[in-house]
């Protein structure tokens, strides 16, 4: 590994990449927030915190051993993690591929309930409205969607951020709702707030293969903990803003698919009802083409499809194959999706992900000695 500095703003970017990956479709709803906090009262609170503190301690350490041996893929990165177990990367390539579906599912699901609740059409015919348009924008303008997509992310998080504040300020009184829930159930509910954090976290290692491929920049432990950090306080502040907005908005939207936006419904702020519902839809859009693009880059070129020349067909065929899988799986609203799909992925990733950086992961590294630096480059010999 090269010993050079790195400037500010590149940590920077590493957290904020973090930071746009876990605020994305399913954080903008509201619905994950409701799922896995809100439910829990004042828990909720800590369990979000730390889910986000897990989050950060993973990636970290997934970024030191990538860049500490000079890895170039996330199957080399999880070979080394299972040393001399290395054929247990598969398990990471399940996890991930499954987590993929099940996005693009929560994407199509979330943004045909958005056209529901909008324009009061039919939830089925929005699923494959959706699903047709994420098809075609995959085919033919995935690029100018992914670069899009960025931006869209940002957008939706600055309206979300607001809508928080102003949710927390016109909502029922946050501390006598969380002071009351303390004095009827205590640390009752802790025990699931840890579960659910873990979880949490788990099912956002999704996006690892992105972070230790933009973390490569960072030279060394202490500028890869500086990205986590920032990316920690971004998460944890945006995330415990939206908690504390839904608990107080609890009794208004009660089960619906989209909390944050029947909460801001209620508030009677039309413009923003009006921005944030584009905002929303493109987001989930976005994130569906983008996310089925990669999948299909990875997938086009399988023994399966080698007798199709031609490079399009290649890509409506595993598309439409991936797109078709995904509107089956939304067919199971954007609810379920959260609460089972990711959440068994989530449970799956506190064994094979988690856990295994948190305990071997951190071992490998700090037992990975630099045994020779020539011309201002490291040579590590490795565990």
């Amino acid at each position: 590994m090269k010993a050079q500095k790195v400037g500010k703003m590149a940590i920077f970017s590493v957290g904020a990449v973090l930071f746009s990956a876990h605020a994305g479709g399913g954080f903008a709803t509201g619905n994950q927030a409701n799922t896995y906090y809100v439910g829990i009262g004042w828990t909720g609170i800590v369990s979000a915190i730390i889910a986000m503190l897990l989050l950060i301690l993973t990636m970290r350490e997934a970024m030191v051993m990538y860049n500490q041996r000079n890895l170039t893929s996330a199957k080399e990165l999880f070979e080394n993690l299972y040393h001399p177990f290395d054929k247990l990367e598969i398990l990471f390539e399940i996890f991930f591929n499954i987590m993929v579906l099940m996005a693009v599912a929560a994407a199509i699901s979330g943004a045909a309930s958005a056209l529901q609740q909008y324009f009061g059409f039919n939830y089925y015919a929005c699923v494959v409205a959706v699903g047709i348009v994420v098809l075609c924008l995959t085919i033919f303008g995935a690029n100018v969607v992914r670069m899009a997509s960025t931006y869209m992310g940002m957008a939706i998080l600055v309206t979300a951020i607001v809508i928080y504040g102003m949710g927390i300020m016109k909502g029922q009184n946050i501390g006598a709702i969380l002071a009351n829930d303390f004095t009827v159930n205590g640390f009752m509910n802790m025990p699931k707030a840890i579960l659910n954090a873990f979880t949490y976290a788990g099912f956002q290692c999704v996006t690892l293969p992105t972070i230790v491929a933009c973390g490569a920049i960072l030279p060394d432990r202490k500028s890869c903990s500086k990205a986590m950090w920032i990316s920690f306080v971004m998460n944890a502040v945006a995330l415990v803003l939206s908690v504390l907005m839904l608990i107080s908005w609890k009794s208004v939207y009660g089960e619906t698919t989209l909390p944050t936006l029947t909460s801001l419904n209620a508030m009677n702020a039309n413009w923003m009802v009006v921005v944030y519902g584009i905002c929303l839809l493109l987001c989930l859009i976005s994130t569906a083409v983008t996310t089925t693009f990669g999948f299909v880059a990875r997938f086009e070129n399988i023994r399966v499809l080698k007798n199709v020349e031609n490079p399009v067909k290649k890509r409506i065929i595993v598309s439409a194959f991936i797109i078709i899988v995904s509107m089956t799986i939304s067919l199971a609203g954007l609810t379920n999706i959260i609460k089972y799909g990711y959440g068994y992925c989530g449970y799956l990733a506190i064994a094979i992900i988690i856990v295994p950086f948190l305990t071997v992961g951190v071992y490998k590294n700090y037992h990975t000695k630099s045994v020779e630096v020539k011309e201002g480059v490291e040579v590590y010999e490795n565990n």
